[in-house]
């Protein structure tokens, strides 16, 4: 049966996984019941979480709320290196997350708003491309696994950077080839099989390098890449099954 769990949630996209029933979830995780990792997130314990990826990755899904390893670390990251939770802040989240949507909309000290073009979990429908709110109107800014998308990364991240306040900040977060130097982008490649071979999913249209700061900052961001995850005890990052190499990017304006 742990297998076959295993196997559908594999299969699911994500898009449709974020709005899977919570009872069927509840049901999942009594066949990893345990205290061996925990999500920080929901703060509920597992013998272990579920594989999740195109390429499955062990340990990767938290069956309760969702959570993949960056979103874990993600958490832990506003709460220990951030006035998320305690400051009076107005954000945009983009393409939200389905493990921070309910929680971030409960803080009374934020003003929050989520929006995408195709996501069901977001409010507001918005190109990024073209973000229909004023300049400096936001005081945080969450985009994470977009950019890998979009027609034009580098608009998209001005975009974000124009609707930021002065003394406002993004993560901005991408999958990245550490073993590329540059980002390869190629737009006359549209075969969805070829996409997939080059891409890693047939919905992408390029990888990042290790250019990826750079990039960011011809948003207009001036860009930290804060390697937090790497500066945590080993105990914590095998507990909170955290990506153990994964770099922060936190963006300012």
């Amino acid at each position: 049966m742990k297998k076959l769990i295993s196997l559908v949630i594999r299969k699911i996209p994500r898009k449709y996984l974020q709005i899977i029933s919570p009872l069927a979830l509840k049901v999942i995780a009594l066949f990893y019941a345990g205290n061996k990792v925990e999500c920080p997130i929901s703060g509920k314990t597992y013998r272990k979480f579920l594989p999740y990826g195109r390429i499955p990755r062990p340990n990767a899904l938290a069956p309760d709320s969702l959570s993949l390893e960056r979103h874990r670390l993600m958490w832990l990251y506003l709460k220990n290196k951030t006035n998320f939770f305690t400051a009076n802040l107005k954000v945009l989240h983009i393409a939200p997350e389905h493990c921070f949507i309910h929680r971030f909309e409960a803080l009374k000290n934020l003003d929050y708003i989520t929006a995408d073009l195709e996501s069901p979990l977001a409010k507001v429908k918005m190109d990024i491309h073209q973000i229909p709110f004023e300049a400096n109107t936001f005081d945080v800014a969450f985009c994470n696994h977009v950019m890998e998308h979009v027609d034009s990364d580098i608009k998209a991240m001005n975009e974000i950077y124009r609707v930021l306040k002065p003394g406002g900040w993004a993560i901005i977060q991408s999958p990245l080839d550490l073993g590329r130097e540059t980002t390869f982008e190629d737009f006359s490649i549209t075969d969805p099989a070829d996409r997939e071979k080059i891409f890693g999913q047939n919905d992408h249209v390029r990888v990042y390098g290790r250019d990826y700061k750079k990039r960011l900052e011809q948003g207009g961001f001036t860009v930290v890449e804060d390697d937090y995850v790497m500066q945590l005890d080993p105990k914590i990052v095998e507990r909170y099954a955290l990506p153990q190499e994964e770099i922060i990017y936190l963006c300012k304006k």
